[in-house]
């Protein structure tokens, strides 16, 4: 057997994904900002206290969204995230088992998806690939990845059938 050449994919949540995330954070720091600014207005210096510390959250998750990576090898799977400390997540391609996709309300009207990829890895059994664009189909690239290495490897699953 011809062992075919798979190059890297490497794949980042789109930015749409944060405003879906943090809608309700985005619309509550405007009015808090609003509110503060108002003359008179009860507890204007706590309301624009909370809507920074808000938005210094906001901040931080986006920059968090935006420092996501993932990366489909020919052997592995891997997850990269983190601000301040880094962590990455290694799933062996031969081990999983299932997929899912889903789109929320939000991701079908920006075009994204979440992929969840499910293994029998012990560390990482569940992996959700989020904001990807719907256009890129992630699943069949995996599938078709999983399975050469299942057969490389002489993994093959019983079923009860």
């Amino acid at each position: 057997m011809q062992q075919p050449i798979y190059r890297e994919i490497s794949l980042r949540p789109q930015t749409a994904q944060f405003f879906i995330d943090e809608l309700p954070l985005l619309l509550l720091c405007p009015v808090g900002l609003v509110y503060g600014g108002m003359k008179n207005a009860p507890l204007a210096s706590i309301a624009t206290l909370l809507a920074v510390l808000l938005s210094l959250i906001l901040i931080y998750r986006l920059i968090y969204l935006k420092r996501i990576r993932y990366h489909v090898g020919s052997e592995q799977l891997t997850a990269e995230h983190g601000v301040f400390q880094r962590s990455i997540g290694y799933i062996e391609l031969y081990r999983v088992v299932d997929f899912h996709e889903q789109q929320s309300l939000l991701q079908q009207i920006f075009g994204l998806k979440t992929v969840t990829v499910l293994s029998m890895d012990r560390t990482t059994p569940k992996l959700e690939l989020t904001g990807l664009p719907k256009r890129i189909n992630i699943v069949d690239i995996i599938r078709e990845r999983v399975e050469f290495n299942k057969q490389r490897k002489g993994i093959y699953e019983i079923t009860n059938h």
